[in-house]
């Protein structure tokens, strides 16, 4: 599991995008979305690379942290 900052969420529409994007790149993806931290700890087959690049087309540049 990786833990990405994602700054520009702050709604539930927000973790939405995220949690779909996510899904439509790996189906079994878990993803944990904190909006008060402004983060997501996702768990995925797919390459980080891959992780940031679908979380970035669906409007929601991340970092990976820790």
């Amino acid at each position: 599991m990786a833990t990405y900052s994602i700054p520009d969420m702050s709604c539930g529409h927000c973790r939405a995008a995220v949690e779909t994007a996510m899904r439509e790149l790996d189906p079994s993806a878990s993803v944990a979305v904190d909006l008060e931290s402004r983060t997501a700890e996702i768990a995925s087959a797919a390459p980080a690379e891959a992780v940031r690049a679908k979380l970035a087309e669906a409007g929601y540049p991340a970092k990976a942290i820790g």
